[in-house]
């Protein structure tokens, strides 16, 4: 059974903030919490008259509001609502000001998730440490661990004021996978690996309050950028893409992790999850939802089992 499909309402009356919404996991999610009922405050660099150094003018943080809202609307009466906030969580003060407005506006934050990244645009794939330029390495770094650290810093204290509150570190690449694989080049893997500690950290400390903090990974997403850049493909001949990789077959939408969100969101008992390193596909086995096409894609599983193994590409028993 779909299980963010049987709770439409689920979350009405919750609210939720998406730090690094503007596309891919960020946007999917978000969405989601608004088709679930969430009131949902995006955030990005991205907007309609302002392009962030990712260089992609065709998503911005406006539009995903909208999406939001949309969504919302289709749930019919207790639907979420999309609300837009341009923030550089690079600035403290812009996202102490975006916590103030939240905290003004509502009197509350349930849900925040750090999926800040857009560091792709500086990873200089294939070079060793000492060859990658270091500028470059440590705005990978501040753009995926400074952003997040600087986030929770200003919401975390609206969120443990109310228990049951839930802290969503975003990652790529589950616990058991990253420990023993080295996910190069050398700043990349620490931005991809800091998440995965910040969770558990982050979860010593907001248990006491009686919230909830964990690491969430999606598996190989077909975000705006893997389709049409990567691949050169649509999401509706995203196939087309397993000409130049057969392993891509294992990709997933960006609404699957999205509607892993919402079944953590949803679960009265989340707080067994505290610390932990979950994801998507592994999600899905446990609350029943799946990806739009009904398909429960295990990516992680399979890049282990089969990818790394040096098997021939065969999705068969992983989605």
């Amino acid at each position: 059974m779909d299980t963010t499909r049987a709770l439409p309402h689920a979350l009405t009356g919750k609210i939720a903030l998406v730090a690094g919404a503007t596309r891919g996991a960020g946007r999917a999610m978000a969405v989601e919490l608004g088709r679930a009922g969430a009131t949902v405050y995006v955030t990005g660099r991205t907007t309609r008259e302002h392009t962030s150094e990712v260089g992609r003018t065709t998503e911005t943080i406006e539009e995903t509001a909208e999406l939001v809202t949309e969504a919302g609307a289709g749930a019919e009466a207790g639907g979420g609502q999309g609300i837009a906030v341009p923030t550089d969580h690079l600035e403290p003060e812009q996202v102490e000001a975006l916590v103030e407005r939240i905290d003004r506006e509502q009197g509350r934050l349930d849900i925040l998730v750090n999926d800040i990244w857009g560091g792709d645009v500086h990873v200089e794939w294939g070079k060793k440490m000492w060859e990658h330029d270091l500028d470059k390495g440590m705005r990978i770094l501040r753009l995926g661990v400074e952003t997040h650290i600087v986030t929770s810093r200003y919401a975390l204290p609206l969120l443990v004021k109310n228990p049951d509150g839930l802290v969503v570190e975003v990652t790529d690449g589950t616990e058991e996978y990253n420990g023993p694989n080295y996910r190069k080049p050398f700043y990349y893997d620490l931005a991809k690996s800091a998440p995965l500690r910040m969770a558990r950290g982050l979860a010593e400390e907001v248990g006491e309050y009686g919230c909830t903090a964990l690491c969430l990974t999606p598996g190989w997403l077909r975000s705006e950028f893997m389709l049409d850049t990567a691949f050169s493909v649509s999401e509706e001949n995203w196939r087309d893409g397993c000409e130049q990789n057969p392993h891509f077959a294992i990709s997933e939408t960006p609404t699957f992790v999205g509607r892993a969100l919402v079944a953590l969101a949803s679960d009265p008992e989340v707080a067994r999850w505290n610390g932990k390193s979950l994801s998507s596909g592994g999600l899905a086995k446990e609350y029943g939802f799946t990806d739009v096409d009904g398909s429960a894609p295990d990516a992680w599983r399979y890049l282990t089992e089969v990818d790394q193994a040096s098997k021939t590409a065969d999705v068969t028993g992983y989605r």
